[in-house]
């Protein structure tokens, strides 16, 4: 049994500790982690960064890549790839593909996700890369790319190899992604039964069936690996992703997800505490064309806090001082800081509104003698 708590805030933060934090739920894994999708905060995670084997949770990535190749035309979802014999041989979970019968994207798709293919996966990756080979090489790309820092890939499918391994914060990285990236296509993780050459298979994800406000992601195993689960749980407009690594069994990683999920979205609230655009206050500004700009934060920001603690946080802003012009609209001048019992709880960046052109040469002398004074 492990248990730990964290509290990460959403832009390069220290952690924070609450004297009147909930506890977490025992969770009976390797590792796991739970987050927050608005806020971006981890609510609770233990041994989060710690490399394990990801199993099926790969096919995450390879789901990634695939939608990109959808969304930017170089597959069609209607377009018809014939598997090669690799990917007919492939073991494993299978969706069970013929070399004699062409299987559209939109059927391949649905078979790495709803029936964790293996075969389905190396289609794709032959038809997106060339070769298995070559796909998981961008799959490294990408993950570079999303930040995924301790991730490295060496095949599409997560059959078992000592240079693929991933850590539970990245798969909340690449979760958090495929949500973001792809609206359109996050739907499919939500199918309970997909049929393809005459057999029907049922999702793996056990809590697709059991609560109706989990939506996705994906489960993993294998014998070295154990149990995974990833999954997210949309309440109220607010979502929250877990990670629950190498427990016991299917029913063991479900009851563990539906902990955290449900402990998260119980204990803690998500506020919006700014608004894009929202004036924060007025700062001087020196050798300008005006005396003034305003300041604020160039995007929402939601921050998640025990339940009853809202107003109880308070903010801090620091600026860069002095401002002296020009200034470019979305500048970064400053930070808030927000805390909560005198713990830091998030920082975001502070940008000025609008743009300030320097101002007439009578006005940069008279500032001039002002910051000789200041």
């Amino acid at each position: 049994m492990i248990r730990r708590l964290l509290l990460a805030a959403s832009l390069a933060l220290p952690l924070c500790s609450f004297a009147a934090l909930p506890v977490p739920p025992e969770v009976a894994a390797r590792s796991y982690a739970l987050f927050d999708a608005q806020s971006g905060q981890t609510l609770a995670g233990a041994n989060a960064d710690t490399r394990i084997e990801p199993a099926s949770l790969t096919k995450l990535m390879t789901a990634y890549l695939s939608f990109k190749a959808v969304k930017e035309g170089r597959l069609k979802e209607d377009q018809l790839l014939t598997p090669s014999v690799r990917a007919w041989k492939m073991q494993g979970s299978r969706m069970f593909v013929d070399i004699k019968v062409p299987v559209s994207v939109h059927e391949l798709l649905r078979g790495v996700i709803v029936q964790s293919g293996n075969d389905a996966c190396v289609v794709l990756a032959e038809a997106i890369a060339g070769s298995e080979e070559a796909f998981a090489g961008m799959m490294n790309a990408e993950a570079k790319r999303l930040g995924l820092l301790n991730t490295n890939y060496a095949n599409s499918t997560g059959m078992p190899d000592p240079q693929q391994y991933t850590t539970a914060n990245d798969l909340v990285k690449i979760s958090q992604a495929i949500i973001r990236d792809f609206p359109e296509f996050y739907p499919i993780y939500s199918i309970k039964q997909f049929t393809y050459n005459k057999i029907k298979q049922d999702n793996r994800n056990l809590l697709l069936y059991r609560d109706p406000d989990v939506d996705g992601l994906k489960t993993g195993h294998t014998e070295s690996a154990g149990y995974n689960l990833v999954a997210t749980s949309k309440r109220g407009g607010r979502r929250v992703i877990s990670v629950v690594t190498g427990t016991t069994g299917m029913e063991e990683r479900a009851r563990e997800s539906a902990k955290l999920l449900d402990w998260g979205l119980l204990n803690f609230e998500t506020p919006r505490v700014f608004n894009a655009g929202q004036e924060l206050l007025k700062a001087p500004v020196y050798k300008g064309a005006a005396p003034e700009v305003t300041v604020g934060l160039m995007a929402d920001q939601y921050v998640s806090v025990p339940r009853g603690k809202v107003g109880e946080i308070r903010q801090e802003v620091t600026l860069r001082k002095p401002l002296i012009a020009p200034l470019t609209a979305g500048q970064e001048i400053g930070v808030m800081r927000l805390t909560l019992d005198g713990q830091a709880l998030a920082e975001y960046p502070l940008s000025v509104m609008q743009a300030v052109e320097q101002g007439s040469w009578w006005r940069r002398l008279i500032d001039t003698i002002r910051l000789w004074f200041a």
